[in-house]
């Protein structure tokens, strides 16, 4: 099953563009966790997918809160991975990349060792860096194109030959995507130029829309822009905003009335 076979269905099974960010923060877990369990940050991902694996489309784990916990992180990510529903997308969100033979390590931790569905990548170094995980054909490459963060625009929007860099960042994925599993990257808190990628990648490119939630991205624009023709080839996730909106012994069902409360939001503007 490809990459996109496998989010159509679950999009369609739980009506559900949403993509919840397991990003484990020991100031922001309840703090219970770490006296009742010898294993906290895993009981906390395992209570925030029971919670949350009917209403969600995708999970998605940045890497650097697993690492900092060193061998402990590493064995979390892996068992976080594998708890996870199997029709369920799974995002690893590294945003690697480096010349092709180490590309090609990171390709193979990434999607074999950890078993991810789709990773992000860095473009920064051009094809030679990004061709090592294009040859996973059923997994899923999301290039950063236009990112969620304030500083993005110091690079991203300088200008060459009258086309800002962010723009040919999004004609390169569509030239890159010869075998239908190249994604993008691209902040909700930039609609505008969210739109201008939609319509330079077409329909059949997946996004990854971060910045919904505590960044302040607008949920309407970004899936009026967001989304393909048919509603659908975009995941939006949100992470602090759900998985810490309770800090006591019910933090599941708090997430769980987020989640669902985003989800329908989405779908409000699909």
């Amino acid at each position: 099953m490809t990459f996109k076979e496998k989010l159509h269905r679950i999009v369609q099974k739980n009506n559900s563009l949403l993509c919840v960010g397991l990003d484990i923060d020991k100031e922001k877990t309840p703090p219970f966790l770490f006296k009742s369990s010898n294993n906290p940050y895993f009981e906390f991902n395992k209570a925030i997918i029971d919670a949350t694996k009917d209403i969600v489309c995708a999970y998605k784990l940045n890497m650097a809160f697993y690492e900092v916990l060193g061998a402990k992180g590493f064995d979390l990510l892996q068992k976080t991975v594998c708890y996870i529903p199997d029709d369920v997308v799974v995002i690893i969100d590294g945003k690697r990349n480096d010349i092709g033979n180490t590309a090609r390590k990171y390709a193979q931790s990434l999607f074999e060792t950890f078993n991810a569905d789709a990773v992000t990548l860095n473009p920064y170094l051009g094809k030679d860096g990004i061709s090592p995980f294009l040859e996973y054909k059923e997994k899923c490459s999301f290039i950063l194109c236009r990112t969620s963060n304030p500083s993005a625009g110091e690079f991203q929007n300088l200008v060459s030959d009258k086309t800002p860099l962010y723009q040919q960042v999004a004609r390169k994925i569509r030239e890159w995507n010869t075998c239908g599993n190249c994604g993008a990257v691209v902040g909700a808190t930039y609609p505008e130029e969210l739109h201008i990628v939609r319509k330079l990648l077409g329909n059949d490119i997946p996004l990854l829309l971060p910045g919904i939630g505590k960044q302040g991205g607008d949920v309407e624009q970004t899936v009026k822009y967001g989304t393909n023709n048919k509603g659908e080839m975009a995941i939006i996730n949100s992470s602090r905003g759900i998985i810490f909106a309770g800090t006591d012994e019910h933090f599941a069902d708090a997430a769980k009335k987020q989640a669902l409360s985003l989800r329908d939001t989405i779908n409000k503007f699909r």
